[in-house]
């Protein structure tokens, strides 16, 4: 039995130094970076979470391009304004792929527009943008749904008289609304237990995202599958949400086609039939539920992450705070309506609004690529096939690029005078061919609920409370630790 144990220990740690020294010989042919150990790569060293902050410091090591083992697998890591702008502009036909991940199959397989690659990401991309470009024309325009969940938010913070609250659910919810207007062509009221669920179910879905439950999952699926943990949250909440979906087709076909399409589904189910008899089509009832499900669930959680930041910034810095409200009410007064168009008049506000999304930084390091073909970057030699990660974080918060990287300074979009001015390196919503979908949509949501809300209220800390948490939660997106504020009318 002795001899036995040591045969296997023996055994084991024979098969341990051969996959070491493979990895040797593998990682040859990639950039730098740190040595990846056997089965676990470089994870250990990651904590095992790809956190923004821990790629800027290897770079400091290994240089703007580097290489990380994730288990057996090497991601190629862009870092820093300049490396990352390459990658996403100049090598953007290159950087197009999207990696098929054991989690990611798992919950789409191989639908929709956000983890899909080649002929049905083009199609459902495609698509999608139309759709949204036709919801934003006429009388009931999609910013015109915009203006009306912000005042019905408006209204619902004058109804608590200032006390102290969450902004959270009142806030997620008339955001969601927005995005349910696109997809499903109706609003739901804030006592809804439906809509209550679709979101706690989004959450579930989107909080395990980007989380070292998902990293697990990805580099080790034939363990994962088997173990219960947060990582099946992934999938339940995902599963909820295509049901919803599901349903809200129903419901449509039931109600007939309609000849002018008011949401994504109308012009969806149009579609399938105009489409009938072309067989390169990928327009079928499952690419819908997937759109559906992916634009619900960015749609959703963008706008709100960003907007708990912005009033978490702006309780900690009531100057600014009250030279936005000395803006809009010189500019708008007490009752103009506001529309996104009107950001050009007013500077500052809008300058506050970028370093919001700029040092929140909500994305993290942004969403994996895969190279399409081979190429060639600052004189490496990346295979077609290979994982890339573009440090987003590293572009928004590049030394060389910003004054104060690290400070919350509106000044990084304002010239001497005072007017805005655009900056290369702000990439909040990526950049080139797989560039945020909804980012028209994110920005004039949030230029909308921004304004409507600062023109109505001070937001202040409640009575006794002197400091806010500013630390982040990485999750599926940079989120901030719970809060209360007061929401005082003006």
């Amino acid at each position: 039995m002795l001899l036995l144990t040591q045969l296997l220990i023996a055994l084991l740690f024979t098969l341990l130094i051969t996959r070491y020294l493979k990895l040797q010989w593998l990682r040859r042919k990639y950039p730098p970076g740190p040595t990846p150990l056997p089965i676990i790569g470089n994870l250990w060293t990651l904590k095992f979470v790809l956190h923004h902050e821990t790629l800027m410091q290897l770079a400091k090591t290994y240089g703007n391009i580097f290489t990380v083992w994730l288990g057996h697998q090497p991601v190629v890591v862009l870092n820093g304004y300049q490396t990352v702008r390459e990658g996403l502009i100049s090598h953007s036909e290159e950087l197009a792929g999207r990696p098929s991940t054991p989690t990611t199959e798992e919950f789409t397989k191989g639908k929709g527009v956000v983890f899909t690659s080649g002929h049905n990401w083009k199609q459902q991309r495609r698509f999608a943008l139309t759709v949204l470009r036709n919801l934003g024309l006429g009388r009931k325009s999609l910013e015109v749904r915009i203006q009306e969940e912000a005042q019905s938010l408006v209204e619902f913070f004058t109804m608590q008289r200032g006390k102290s609250l969450d902004p959270t659910q009142p806030i997620v919810l008339s955001v969601t609304n927005v995005i349910c207007s696109v997809i499903f062509g109706h609003r739901f009221s804030r006592d809804d237990k439906e809509i209550h669920q679709l979101i706690e179910a989004n959450e579930l879905f989107v909080n395990n995202l980007g989380t070292k439950w998902f990293l697990l999952y990805d580099t080790f699926p034939w363990l994962m599958r088997h173990l219960p943990g947060p990582h099946n949250n992934i999938f339940k909440g995902n599963a909820f949400v295509e049901e919803f979906v599901k349903k809200e087709i129903k419901s449509h076909k039931e109600n007939g086609m309609s000849e002018e399409p008011q949401d994504l589904i109308d012009f969806y189910q149009n579609k399938i039939s105009q489409d009938s008899q072309d067989v390169t089509s990928t327009f079928d009832e499952h690419n819908m539920i997937r759109l559906g499900a992916e634009l619900f669930a960015g749609g959703t959680e963008s706008t709100t992450t960003t907007l708990r930041w912005a009033i978490l910034y702006l309780v900690n810095h009531p100057e600014i705070q009250e030279k936005v409200q000395k803006e809009l009410s010189a500019v708008f007064g007490v009752s103009q309506v506001i529309h996104y168009e009107d950001r050009k008049r007013v500077p500052y506000t809008n300058a506050v609004i970028h370093e919001i999304l700029r040092i929140s930084n909500i994305a993290s390091v942004g969403m994996m690529r895969q190279t399409t073909k081979d190429m060639s970057m600052q004189g490496f030699n990346i295979k077609k096939g290979s994982l890339i990660i573009a440090n987003i974080y590293s572009s928004l918060y590049d030394p060389d690029h910003w004054e104060a990287p690290k400070q919350f300074n509106p000044g990084h979009f304002l010239d001497m005078e005072g007017n805005f001015i655009r900056k290369e390196a702000f990439l909040p919503f990526s950049a080139g061919h797989r560039v945020c979908l909804g980012e028209t949509l994110a920005r004039t949501e949030l230029f909308i609920f921004f304004t409507s809300l600062l023109r109505a209220f001070t937001f202040r800390l409640p009575e006794g409370v002197k400091n806010v948490n500013m630390d982040i939660i990485l999750r599926g997106t940079v989120q901030p630790h719970p809060f209360q504020v007061c929401a005082v009318p003006r």
